[in-house]
């Protein structure tokens, strides 16, 4: 019989891929004796988002372990007689309290702590507009729409830095869980080997009024801020504690090893180790946090004899000491409330809180702002950056000339086609747009209603193979008397 034995993932990197925009509809209406009653097409919806909420439920970032890849709805297409597409459904992913979105290189993207607090890691793309939308006075029936833009999509780091009040540091085995348990009703596993403890612990204490929560850090060794041993990847969760509590083992048999070196050996290491939330903190580090020191396993004889002769040292640093037994429970009750009285002390300093309110935060209007660089793979190249020019070739259909044409007019309108002028460029010349590259023409006229052609076809695109419907027409006349004569003369000639 398999046992299940649960996990513990603090660090995950994660895919994140909102859904895609539906594409607008170009459709005219059509009912009986009304052959062209206007564009009716409507318009595609929005891509879902992908969202980060914080969870109570959840402890761990264990589901995206085994799920590391999260894509949301695609927004539905518009339809004819004006129907707009359903938007996509958003994916709401629960997280921990306290996770930290990065990206691959480091960079904090949001520090999510409280419950409900949301984060949209990618936002989906926009519905197309349908032609109904695209009306105007130069284009009264366009025959395109715009296509759905694609949602976005991230690589995004998740790490879970735990969200307790004090802090219990040490070395293996110095009874930091044994502590933990017997302070709160947390159970850890407790053994007498080195690294027993392979993930953080978490217990809630209650010392009079105050409430508060202790987490228990995995061992820390020389070396562990450089990334020996487990200290580099637990050392996260004592970045928002409030006091840091040395836990030291007097009754260690270990040669070389004593409670003063063992302060100055950890010491060392948090000094080290910067917080990847060092300004969020307020510029504080690790080493500036508040310190107790716990003198432990006081119900052995050697270890009582020792804790007496280091204690004056260790207060000399300003540090309270405490000497305590998880076996007798001696100094316990003392021990709490003095860090009961830490803890309210940094919950004092802290600002107050604010009610949860719903905050709208409007689109920023896009003022049309592009550049026109030299491209500096060909020669008498262009490249064209800026929001509006690459979002409406991304809308573009390049498989509809007028759909093409439509796209030339809101360039030239934007200032494209000036500024491209002024940078030097010639008829023929390449200008690549987002991932299009055209040959620039500057002949283009721009909103000109009289080049227009038949629906989907723009008389300025010289490509245009596609058979009209009055091509066809007078073709199938053409193939209907060429039958009639050739029946006459079958006629005839049988006579």
């Amino acid at each position: 019989m398999e046992a299940f034995v649960s996990r513990f993932v603090d660090r995950v990197t994660i895919h994140v891929a909102a859904g895609d925009g539906g594409h607008g509809c170009a459709s005219v209406h059509r009912e009986k004796f009304k052959p062209l009653g206007g564009p009716d097409g409507g318009n595609g919806g929005k891509g879902g988002d992908v969202q980060l909420v914080v969870d109570p439920n959840v402890h761990t970032l264990l589901d995206f372990h085994y799920r590391p890849n999260a894509r949301a709805a695609n927004g539905k297409p518009g339809q004819g007689s004006m129907r707009n597409g359903a938007q996509g459904g958003d994916l709401v992913l629960s997280v921990p309290d306290g996770t930290v979105v990065m990206t691959e290189d480091g960079e904090v993207l949001a520090d999510l702590v409280g419950v409900g607090t949301t984060f949209v890691a990618a936002a989906g793309g926009r519905g197309g507009l349908g032609n109904a939308a695209l009306a105007s006075k130069a284009r009264k029936a366009p025959g395109f729409a715009l296509l759905g833009e694609a949602g976005e999509q991230f690589d995004l780091v998740l790490e879970l830095k735990s969200v307790a009040d004090v802090g219990l540091v040490g070395f293996p085995s110095a009874g930091k869980s044994s502590l933990i348990s017997v302070l709160s009703a947390a159970r850890p596993k407790i053994a007498d080997y080195p690294f027993t403890t392979l993930v953080p612990n978490l217990g809630v204490v209650t010392a009079g009024e105050t409430v508060f929560t202790v987490a228990d850090v995995p061992g820390l060794i020389p070396g562990a801020s450089e990334g020996r041993g487990l200290g580099l990847d637990f050392l996260r969760h004592i970045e928002r504690c409030a006091v840091l509590v040395h836990v030291v083992d007097c009754a260690t048999l270990e040669p070389g090893r004593d409670p003063l070196s063992d302060v100055d050996a950890l010491e060392n290491e948090l000094a080290q180790y910067t917080p990847a939330l060092k300004a969020e903190q307020g510029g504080q580090d690790l080493e500036s946090r508040p310190r107790m020191v716990v003198l432990n396993k006081m119900d052995v004889p050697e270890a009582r004899e020792l804790a007496e002769l280091v204690k004056a040292d260790l207060e000399a640093r300003g540090w309270p000491v405490f000497e305590v037994s998880t076996a007798s429970r001696e100094g316990l009750r003392e021990l709490s409330f003095a860090m009961a009285a830490e803890v309210e002390r940094y919950r004092a300093q802290l600002p107050p809180p604010e009610p949860a309110r719903v905050v709208v935060r409007p689109a920023a209007v896009d003022a049309g702002n592009f550049t026109v660089e030299p491209d500096p793979q060909f020669e008498d190249a262009f490249v064209v950056r800026g929001e509006k020019p690459e979002r409406w070739v991304r809308q573009t259909d390049f498989g509809n000339t007028e759909a093409i044409g439509f796209l030339a007019d809101r360039l030239a309108k934007l200032g494209v086609e000036e500024a491209l002028a002024k940078r030097g460029a010639k008829p023929g010349s390449q200008v690549t747009i987002g991932n299009m590259t055209f040959d620039w023409e500057p002949s283009t006229p721009a909103g000109v209603a009289g080049v227009l052609g038949r629906r989907g076809t723009d008389l300025r695109i010289d490509h245009d193979d596609r058979i009209s419907a009055s091509d066809r027409k007078a073709a199938k006349k053409a193939r209907r008397s060429a039958l009639d004569e050739f029946g006459q003369y079958v006629e005839e000639d049988g006579r």
